[in-house]
């Protein structure tokens, strides 16, 4: 779950996000629901990102976080699952962790994608509440497509969502970020999915809507259904 503290004059506000999700053997979490080609085997999809890929707070792939989250943990808990229902033959890969900076989630980029068909490569929030420079997190969201794309990986992008518990501070800085993805997306030519639209409430612009969240910070398990109908393989 997320805690909330003060960071820097511009954002009075910080997602504490301190959920592990890849395993102290660094392996992450593929999602089984069926569907795959048997005749050629799956499309690997390796999701990469922060809690928002992890699925939190009702999932994560990390068996040792989900212990900790008890009866309530959920598998639908995160777009993977229902993007792999909807894209018949693929298998979503999860390698989200809770709490990580573009930065640091761009280290696990090789490990993530090791046989690997396509890439989706999700951050920026946390860079938001740390009260980091937007720019740099867009250059390390451009460098995780640069290297996804070199080790011949198709590669797509997604938008940084509405964030309730920092509004109205952070709102203006995660539309800036979204608009510097957005040129990431068309400078690199890989397709960047419209996250944010897909769940802000257009009655509270900035936020997102009560029942596609669980928290203020994640989305509900309905937001993430909401968010694996915008993935399309690139």
């Amino acid at each position: 779950m997320l805690t909330m503290r003060p960071v820097a004059p511009v954002l009075a506000v910080l997602v504490a996000l301190a959920l592990s999700a890849c395993g102290q053997d660094g392996a992450a979490d593929e999602v089984s629901v069926g569907g795959e080609d048997e005749s050629s085997g799956p499309t690997i999809v390796a999701a990469l990102g922060d809690s928002i890929t992890a699925g939190s707070p009702l999932w994560d792939p990390d068996p040792g976080v989900r212990s900790q989250i008890g009866e309530a943990v959920d598998p639908e808990s995160q777009f993977g699952y229902w993007a792999q229902l909807r894209l018949k033959g693929t298998r979503f890969r999860n390698c989200g962790v809770s709490g990580e900076r573009t930065d640091e989630i761009a280290r696990r980029l090789d490990e993530c994608v090791k046989g690997a068909d396509v890439l989706v490569v999700q951050g920026g929030i946390n860079d938001i509440a740390q009260g980091r420079e937007v720019g740099s997190a867009a250059d390390a969201l451009r460098g995780m497509v640069e290297r996804g794309r070199k080790l011949g990986l198709r590669v797509a992008l997604v938008e940084v969502l509405p964030w309730n518990n920092g509004y109205p501070a952070a709102a203006p800085v995660v539309r800036e970020l979204n608009r510097l993805i957005g040129g990431i997306g068309r400078e690199e030519r890989v397709p960047v999915f419209s996250w944010y639209e897909r769940l802000e409430d257009p009655r509270a612009p900035g936020r997102m809507r009560r029942d596609w969240t669980i928290d203020g910070d994640h989305p509900s398990v309905r937001g993430y259904r909401r968010l694996a109908e915008t993935v399309e393989l690139p």
